[in-house]
């Protein structure tokens, strides 16, 4: 089941283990980190993903990491 969570306060952050935007996770685990959140960030993430930095996660990350939960 997929679903999306506006995290528009930082209650609601708190309440979720938000990372920060864009965050993507799965039965809690965060899919760059492969971890579960151990803290909390309101703000814009940026991704280190092959030597390069960006503030989206690339579709081929993500499907590679997506393989990883099944």
């Amino acid at each position: 089941m997929l679903k999306k969570i506006d995290v528009e306060t930082l209650e609601k952050a708190n309440e979720v283990n938000f990372l920060g935007s864009p965050s993507i996770y799965i039965d809690g685990v965060d899919i760059y980190t492969m971890q579960k959140p151990k803290e909390v960030n309101n703000a814009c993430r940026t991704f280190d993903i092959g030597g390069k930095k960006s503030g989206v996660i690339p579709k081929e990350f993500i499907k590679d990491r997506l393989k990883s939960f099944i």
